[in-house]
């Protein structure tokens, strides 16, 4: 959510920050409503003061005896306008607050201007394509043998839902581990966070008012969350933390559910993009000062879990008009598939600065001062299991439909060495 204040005192800026997302200014809508607004604040105070005024009037001019009709006229009238003025002025803020709570965060300044990925910016390129000996094959080509059972779970609950059995559930749930694992190493505390949550939750992270057709909404009005991210932000959700408490750092494996409404067409092929996934997420709650920083620890921390795992990847600069609605600044990690012969996203670390917190009313209150400030949030993906097993599957596949296990995921599979394909 933007500061109107901020936007009252520097219009010019907060279009030029929209126009980088490719929108249309803002500003003179936004300021009409604001000044109305602030105008029927006025008008309410003044009829107040006049009321109590006028009805001190009538008591004085009842002790002189004196004809109190006319106030007592106006004192009515003012009674009867008030209602209307609070009214009004409800009507008007609430609009405000709609025109502002779909508008995106803004980019912070190093964030490339652009239209869509073909405009993202490379920062760095992790480790060498894998070049295999034989002809790389698709992870939806070999990953049946193994586990990954499409049909079935296309016959169970539709398109975009796969059931995963055998070596492969194995491999899945080693995967999610070894993130966990690896995340609290770093600092991160464990969670285990509510996948049902209310409208005010979602509105708090960004889902929702704009994007709740990419979402599931349970018959009771709850939404099934789309990211663990929205559950371990709202943590904070209208909280006043003391500085010494920050930064918070939150890890947790989640189911995540997403319509994918706009993906049509879209992958609709393989394990990439399913309507039920998990993911590792992680969220920080920081103070502004630490947030830069604690973004690139996060990236690094992202990093981290791929290199462990000795994968391919690159670390990619999203632009202005990639970047997700909350998003101040976006880094995508995107994996190394041998079988696409491609790089594909696997991860993306955001800052939002204090849009989300505003949403929330999340606050803390700075050493030594009486007053608050928001909170800064950021949250990033380490990583998507679905797609790290396809990018394990796929960079350590064998000619004869095997995969070698990542050395650090020996542990978790009881010292196995190689996935064979059932017979």
């Amino acid at each position: 959510m933007h500061d109107i204040r901020a936007i009252r005192e520097n219009p010019a800026a907060f279009d030029a920050g929209l126009a980088r997302r490719g929108l249309e200014p803002q500003s003179a809508a936004l300021l009409a409503l604001d000044e109305k607004r602030r105008a029927l604040i006025t008008e309410a105070q003044a009829a107040q003061t006049r009321r109590n005024e006028a009805s001190k009037a009538i008591g004085a001019a009842k002790a002189r005896r004196d004809d109190p009709t006319d106030l007592m006229a106006e004192v009515a009238e003012l009674k009867e306008r008030m209602p209307q003025i609070d009214a009004e002025e409800k009507a008007v803020g609430a609009e405000l607050t709609t025109l502002l709570a779909a508008l995106p965060n803004i980019p912070y300044a190093d964030v490339p201007k652009g239209a869509d990925e073909e405009d993202n910016q490379l920062v760095a390129t992790v480790g060498e394509p894998t070049v295999l000996p034989f002809e790389a094959k698709e992870h939806d080509a070999f990953g049946p043998a193994l586990g990954l059972d499409f049909e079935t779970g296309a016959r169970l609950s539709g398109t975009r839902f796969t059931l995963v059995r055998g070596a492969a559930a194995k491999l899945h749930r080693a995967l999610g581990q070894f993130m966990l694992d690896t995340l609290e190493a770093h600092g991160y505390e464990q969670a285990i966070p509510p996948l049902l949550v209310r409208e005010e939750t979602m509105f708090g992270t960004g889902q929702l008012p704009k994007f709740a057709e990419d979402s599931f909404q349970t018959t009771d009005g709850r939404w099934l969350i789309p990211t663990a991210e929205v559950s371990l932000t709202n943590i904070v959700r209208e909280q006043i933390l003391s500085e010494e408490e920050l930064p918070l750092r939150f890890a947790a494996l989640t189911a995540c559910f997403r319509s994918e409404a706009g993906s049509a067409g879209r992958d609709t092929r393989g394990f990439i993009r399913q309507h039920q996934f998990e993911k590792c997420e992680m969220v920080s709650i920081t103070t502004p000062e630490q947030s830069e920083a604690e973004h690139e620890r996060m990236t690094q921390c992202a990093e981290g879990i791929l290199t462990a795992l000795g994968l391919p990847f690159r670390r990619m600069k999203l632009c202005s008009g990639d970047m997700g609605f909350t998003a101040a600044r976006t880094y995508d990690l995107e994996v190394w598939l041998p079988g696409q012969a491609r790089y594909r996203e696997i991860s993306s670390c955001s800052t939002c600065g204090d849009f989300q917190a505003r949403r929330m009313n999340a606050r803390f209150r700075p050493a030594g001062e009486k007053g608050t400030r928001f909170v800064h949030t950021l949250n990033g993906s380490g990583l998507a299991v679905g797609r790290t097993l396809v990018a394990v599957l796929e960079n350590y596949q064998q000619e004869d439909g095997s995969v070698r296990v990542p050395d650090v995921l020996k542990p978790y599979l009881g010292g196995l060495e190689v996935l064979a394909p059932a017979n």
